[in-house]
């Protein structure tokens, strides 16, 4: 099964939740009318694209309407999606730290799978021909150094760590040592999971961003939250109080598969403002991928792959 197959796979229980509930008011409503919208609006915040989002594409939406003249319901469909495809695109630059020499830093609370993130990245930049390191900078959980140490093995690349309760920033220093020495092309740092306490988490990414922007300037500097899929807006706040301690670049959004809160996708780009970059739809080391606004709409809407 290829990568869209199993997106598509994964986005089944949203489609029965969310999708088919807009394709219902579609096909329930000749004319457009403010019960219409009202329907429409209930339905999107209901498939967790958010409160805000959804009232812009609902006003961009009747801008359209009212600029192409559409009196018909079902109309709106095709007009709906490409501002739900508008809305998700990815800047040109989006993946130029590929290119590298880059540092990327991952951030994300516990258990949203930031460490198997980390794992799946190095395997899939690794399996591209590039040099790959990882950073074990979580030195706060007992457990991280030894899950991310089993990823690197499987992954076939190696690994930096401290020891627990070690200061990260003096493994993200030795890491970015060690990647200029190596020719590293990409260095993926893994990072403390809390935010009960804010001032601790945003005085440590101070720190490390210090580190590697005098240790390493020449490097393209990334940072990505991971964010569970599943837990729909609580993924939002999150994105959002990282976006307040730290400069994100990218989102990571896990566990796509299976789960009814996959509009998620649309209000964390629209409503934080930064885009989407990786998606996972299983366990396996290939199931987190690149995201692709397109292949993410067409799943959603379509049931089958289409170029619109």
């Amino acid at each position: 099964m290829g990568f869209f197959e199993k997106l598509k796979e994964g986005l089944k229980k949203t489609r029965a939740s969310f999708t088919d509930g807009m394709e219902q008011i579609f096909n329930s409503y000749e004319k457009v009318t403010e019960e219409f919208y009202d329907e429409l609006e209930e339905t999107m915040i209901m498939g967790d694209i958010g409160v805000r989002t959804t009232e812009e594409l609902l006003d961009h939406l009747r801008e359209e309407v009212r600029a192409e003249r559409i009196r018909y319901a079902a109309d709106c469909r095709q007009e709906l999606i490409m501002g739900i495809r508008d809305r998700m695109k990815q800047p040109k630059d989006a993946y130029d730290f590929e290119k590298g020499p880059a540092v990327c830093l991952v951030i994300g609370v516990n258990g949203v799978g930031k460490t198997t993130s980390i794992g799946k990245l190095a395997a899939n930049y690794k399996s591209q021909g590039k040099r790959v390191l990882i950073a074990s900078a979580d030195t706060f959980r007992a457990a991280a150094n030894e899950q991310l140490t089993e990823w690197a093995r499987r992954a076939g690349v190696d690994i930096i760590g401290g020891a627990e309760g070690s200061d990260p920033a003096s493994v993200v220093y030795d890491a970015v040592q060690a990647a200029k020495a190596r020719k590293i092309d990409i260095l993926l740092c893994d990072t403390a999971g809390r935010l009960h306490n804010k001032k601790n988490l945003m005085n440590e990414l101070s720190k490390i961003d210090r580190i590697i922007t005098r240790e390493f300037p020449e490097c393209y500097r990334e940072n990505w939250v991971v964010l569970d899929a599943a837990t729909g807006q609580n993924a939002v706040s999150q994105a959002r109080e990282f976006a307040s301690v730290t400069n994100l670049t990218g989102i990571i959004l896990t566990k796509m598969d299976g789960t009814a809160k996959g509009g998620i996708a649309i209000a964390v780009q629209s409503e934080v403002g930064v885009p989407v970059k990786f998606i996972g739809v299983g366990e396996k080391i290939e199931d987190l991928q690149r995201f692709n606004p397109d292949e993410y709409v067409d799943a959603l809407f379509y049931t089958e792959y289409k170029d619109v």
